[in-house]
């Protein structure tokens, strides 16, 4: 079905789908797109099913070039590519897509129709790149097939996600610590710091005085907000650790899981505490759009 070739990789590109479930007692967690929503979105467009392996650029893109003519969509950050965001176009054969770095956001996804045919570790193609679990970022000369796995016909375009929350903003409910903070977490701004990567995002600003005392570390999801003994808040990402020790006041909710994503180290975040029935209905109105576009 034809292959794609690496010509330059960029800063760090990877092969990623929504994930691998089910693994977190091994203590490997789910992985998978560091902006799901775009990748999903890319993939409607161009016809795949929304979990299709795809390619994952960040901060500064890729160079690739198409040995035979395709069908592929760009969403998320606008890497100047020279192609139009959020649409399905057609490439011809020994076209060479150019991304170069972000001019907004971090993360930039590349779907092509039938999707990349690569093997799956555990039910996935993702790439953890903390583990190597899944593969490793990819290098010059890298050769990615493509599969024929399409399901319907491509989308030529969509409008851009019309939801969102004002610049820097994450919405949070309550984690299982809540009680033992006050509301320093709603009260401050946060830089990201540059030592975030998919694990976790480091949080620079006004320190949150940790409680006092031990606690027994439990599970803990993607979007968890630990604060350790230094008082800086750890925001846990795709490729978080299954279990921790450290109190959490807060859990960044679904329907912003997309927006951590695209934070770039020194963007500046702040947070805002909603209810549980507010969370859902944020979540139901993204669905209601992602699925617009099948």
């Amino acid at each position: 079905m034809g292959r794609i070739r690496v010509l330059s990789p960029g800063l760090q590109t990877t092969v990623q789908d929504l994930g691998r479930f089910g693994w977190a007692h091994f203590g490997i967690s789910a992985s998978g797109a560091a902006d799901s929503l775009a990748l999903r979105a890319a993939n409607l467009l161009v016809g795949n099913a929304e979990n299709a392996a795809a390619l994952e650029m960040t901060l500064s893109g890729a160079a690739l070039e198409f040995e035979s003519a395709a069908v592929i969509a760009l969403t998320g950050s606008d890497f100047g590519a020279g192609l139009p965001l959020w649409s399905a176009v057609e490439v011809k054969a020994g076209h060479i897509v150019r991304c170069g770095g972000t001019r907004s956001g971090a993360r930039c996804y590349l779907a092509v129709r039938g999707g990349l045919a690569v093997p799956k570790v555990m039910g996935s193609a993702s790439t953890h790149v903390v583990t190597g679990v899944g593969g490793r970022p990819l290098r010059k000369g890298d050769l990615l097939p493509v599969g024929g796995d399409a399901v319907c016909k491509p989308r030529t375009a969509a409008s851009p996600p019309p939801f969102g929350t004002p610049a820097g903003l994450l919405r949070a409910t309550p984690a299982p610590q809540a009680g033992w903070f006050g509301d320093e977490l709603y009260r401050a701004g946060y830089a990201i710091a540059e030592e975030s990567n998919r694990m976790g995002l480091r949080l620079r600003g006004p320190i949150i005085p940790s409680p006092p005392g031990h606690m027994l570390t439990e599970g803990v999801p993607l979007g968890a907000v630990q604060v350790p003994p230094d008082g800086q808040p750890i925001v846990l990402f795709v490729e978080h650790q299954t279990t921790g020790g450290y109190p959490k006041p807060a859990n960044v909710i679904s329907a912003d899981f997309w927006r951590l994503g695209q934070l770039r180290p020194r963007d500046e975040i702040g947070f805002e505490r909603v209810t549980i029935e507010q969370a859902v209905n944020l979540l139901r109105e993204q669905e209601k759009w992602i699925y617009s576009l099948v």
